[in-house]
This record gives C-alpha cells, structure tokens and sequence, in this order.
C-alpha cells in the first residue's frame, strides 16, 4: 500500500544488492542489515522495535545454510518475512474480533478527535453486516457538532439502524438506553460511537471509563490516524492504560506517510490492530493480517487479499463468460467495458494491482505509473459507450470516420480513441498468451513476478507468470524486443 511504499522499495534495493555466495557470512548479513535498520527508522518505526527486529534477523540469518534453492538474498528475505509477521501481530496473534456469547455484543470505539471514529463505526458497521450480523450503530457524541447527523447519514446510506437521543443527553446513559434498543431490533452487535478526546483530557476519559464500567463492551477498540505516526503508538498507550483496549483500527492506511505506527504498536503496547482503513468509501475497511501486510511490505503481494476482494466484487458467471469468449477469440468491447467495471467495484487500480507480487519492479515503469494515476477508466468508460453495438462487437471495422465521431461523442481525442483500440488489442494478445504460458507475453510475466505463478481469479484463467502493464507504446516496445531476442537467438546470434 501508499503508505509503505518508500519502506517496500528500500527493501527491495537491499535484498538485490545481497552477494550470491551459498553462505552468508556475518559482513554480509552486517551491511544489509544496517540498511535495514535505516529503512525502518526512516519509515519511522520506534527506535527500540527497529532495534530489536534487527537485532532478532542478524541471530537467525548469520551462519544460516542456503535451504534448497534458496539464494542468500531469499533467505535473509524470508528470516525477515517471519519477524515483520512478529512484529505486526504474530500468525496466531489476536487480530480477530471476539462476538462470542449472547448478543446484542457491544464494540465500543475509542479515540482522539478527528481520528475518523464514526466514518470507522459505518465502515466496521457494513463489514460486520457481510459477516452475517445485525449490527446497530449508537450516537453517543453529544459534543461535535453535527456528529449525530453525520451518523444518521450513515446508516441511511447503508440501511444500518442507528441509536440516537436528543442533543444534552448523557453519554453513559445513550449507551446503557441503546442496549434495550438493540435487543426490541434483534441487532446482534451495537457499535458505540464515542465522542473524540484527548488522551490528557481527565474528564473526559472518566466519562469513557464510566461508558466501559456501565455496558461493559466485549471489544474496545481505539481508532488512530496512522499518518500521526509514533503519536499513535503514544495516544494507544495512554488510552490502553484507562480503558484495558482490545484492539485498534488504524485509518488512513492508503495515505503516503511513512507508516511507522502500524510495526510498532504491537510491541510497544501489546495491543492487536484488528482493521485498517484504506479509503474514505464505507467499504474501505480491510481485517488486518500481519502475515499478509509483511507480504505488502516485502513486495510479495498479498493474493489471498486480492482473491477475496474479487470474490466480493466480480460476478464469477459474467467472468467465466468473458474468460470463454477470450478463449475462443471472441473477446469484444462490451467484454473489456464489463471486465473493467467489475475491476472498478474491486477498488482504485493501485490499490488492487499492489496486491500483485513483483508490483513495486512494475510500478516503477513510467507507463505504468501514468495508468495508475487518476480515474483513467472513466475515459474509456465514455468511448466504449460512445460507439455503436456494431463497433463494440467488431473493433475490425473502425475507420477514420468512426473514430472522429467516438472522439467527439466521448470528449476524448482521436489519438486516445486510436491508443484505447491498440490497447484492447494489445490485451487480447496478451491475457492469450499469458493463459497458455506460452509467447513474449507469458516470458515477460515470469520474468517480472520472479518465475512464480499468480493464481487465477475466480472465473479468470490462471496467469502463469505474473502480469504486466496493459497497453502503452513502451510495453508493446518490450514485447517486440523479445521476439527480436529470440530470433537472434536462433539464428546463433546473428541478426
């Protein structure tokens, strides 16, 4: 993600610049872990936890034999997978939520002022919804202004309940009323919306305590802003002091700070992030997996992510549909425009496509950089359907004419109409290839996601090697260069 960019590429460049001997010696492991250690502070990780993961990686990686065919590099990569997944929680850790027992089950959220507790309390609220609970959201900010009217807003977009009383009311007692609330609505789960507060504010962490002691909430969780960086891992510690927390959302995890909170405050406060909020919609609210963020971080992706976010968002018929007609070369643009409207669903394409592994090398390419940034698809979007049904089923028969008229119709140029045509038949070419694992395609593909295969979507064919920029004069100049390689090759050399 945005936030650990600068961190996944420092890495990346240490892990490159490992020798290739069979056996790391303490020099070796020494210099790459001084950059290490750099990187997290740099990324602003708590001094004394990038001291301890350093120390903790130079212990296990010094004298470690090569396993396998496992290059140095792989090995130190993976001795410093397995810490990061330490540090951020541990694989067994207790990053789930706890709603066992007899609802209505109470989620208390905690937090600074304009930490972005009631967007998180609408976002757990919609995530819990497709968990197959009944959720209520509770109003129990009678200080903000308008923060019983944002929530309310809330719950009408997402067709959630929420509890509110007059303004003047108690907190203590709009949480205690909402419980007998909940039971008359069969909800299952309420999430208390508590006003925001300073850490150092006496009276009004008595008034969250008092909340804690009168509804005695199976989870409390503390919202903090992760672009604060070490002031979050600091406003968790004091809060976990007064109110025993069970756990935390990080929001803002898509922003570009260096995101330092996230690998410290597990060590720091022994308190498990549970969720992290990574965009402003309702749907923006992803459980947190430590295994799979290392993974993020390290540049390895996280396909289980991408996987179960495709699930939710792509129609599996409508794709198994669409992979049969690429298949049989029937691939047209009203199948591009479908395709792309469900990878839209799935998020913005930065977010999706660094869930790939291999996604920082590609990132890194100008073409690709310029596609991920902005709304490119609403582009394409208006001239797809600028054209006639005739044209979306049969690209062939685009002439001069016809592409003045989709220019003009769309507000785009003929130039953007003649790159779109290219691209869509540059893809075609592609995702063939790519499927059979066989042409410049498919070698690209191994060859930028390391070799490994991605595992196919659900209703997508499986890429064998990895994926590429779609489109875009440079990546058809790539693929050009390789058919020229080859031919060099089997002519001996010669040209």
């Amino acid at each position: 993600m945005a936030m650990f960019e600068n961190l996944s590429k420092r890495l990346e460049g240490i892990f490159n610049n490992l020798g290739g001997q069979g056996r790391l010696t303490e020099e070796d492991v020494n210099a790459a872990l001084r950059e290490v250690r750099l990187a997290l502070i740099e990324a602003d990780v708590n001094l004394k936890v990038a001291r301890q993961f350093v120390d903790r990686v130079k212990e296990k990686a010094i004298g470690a034999d090569v396993m396998g065919s496992l290059s140095p590099a792989q090995q130190v990569l993976s001795i410093v997978n397995e810490e990061l997944v330490e540090v951020l929680g541990g694989e067994n850790g207790n990053n789930k939520l706890d709603l066992g027992g007899t609802p209505p089950q109470i989620i208390m959220l905690v937090g600074l002022q304009g930490s972005g507790k009631t967007t998180s309390a609408a976002k757990l609220a919609n995530y819990l919804r497709k968990q197959g609970q009944r959720p209520l959201m509770v109003a129990a900010d009678m200080y903000r202004p308008a923060a019983v009217n944002q929530l309310k807003s809330l719950g009408r977009q997402l067709s959630i309940p929420v509890y509110s009383e007059p303004m003047g009311a108690d907190p203590v007692d709009i949480c205690v009323n909402s419980l007998d609330f909940a039971r008359e609505q069969a909800c299952s789960v309420v999430i208390l919306d508590t006003a925001g507060r300073l850490n150092i504010d006496e009276r009004m962490m008595n008034e969250v305590i008092n909340i804690r002691q009168r509804v005695r909430p199976r989870e409390i969780l503390l919202v903090a802003d992760a672009m604060t960086g070490q002031e979050a891992v600091r406003v968790a510690d004091d809060f976990n002091k007064a109110v025993s927390l069970t756990g935390m959302i990080l929001t803002k995890m898509d922003g570009d700070a260096r995101g330092g909170a996230a690998l410290s405050i597990r060590t720091v406060t022994g308190v498990p992030v549970k969720f992290m909020g990574v965009g402003e919609k309702t749907d923006a609210l992803e459980p947190f997996y430590p295994d799979r963020l290392a993974s993020r971080i390290l540049g390895m992706g996280d396909v289980l992510s991408l996987i179960e976010r495709a699930q939710e968002s792509i129609d599996e018929e409508e794709a198994l549909k669409a992979q049969q007609k690429l298949q049989q070369g029937k691939f047209d643009l009203e199948d591009f425009l479908n395709s792309m409207r469900q990878l839209k669903r799935m998020g913005p394409l930065r977010n999706v496509m660094e869930m790939l592994p291999g996604f920082n090398k590609l990132a890194s390419m100008p073409e690709m950089e310029e596609a991920l940034e902005g709304d490119q698809l609403k582009y394409v979007e208006a001239m797809i359907l600028s054209m006639t049904k005739e044209e979306r089923r049969n690209p062939d028969i685009m002439n001069g004419s016809r592409r003045k008229r989709i220019a003009r119709g769309s507000g785009t140029t003929v130039q953007e109409v003649n790159q779109l045509l290219d691209q869509f038949n540059e893809m075609r070419t592609m995702i063939r290839q790519m499927s059979s694992g066989k042409g410049p395609w498919a070698q690209l593909a191994r060859q930028y996601s390391g070799g490994g295969g991605i595992p196919g979507m659900p209703g997508m064919p499986a890429l064998p090697g990895g994926g590429k920029s779609m489109g875009g004069k440079k990546t058809g100049k790539a693929v050009r260069k390789e058919k020229r390689k080859q031919k060099s090759k089997s002519r001996g050399g010669k040209r």
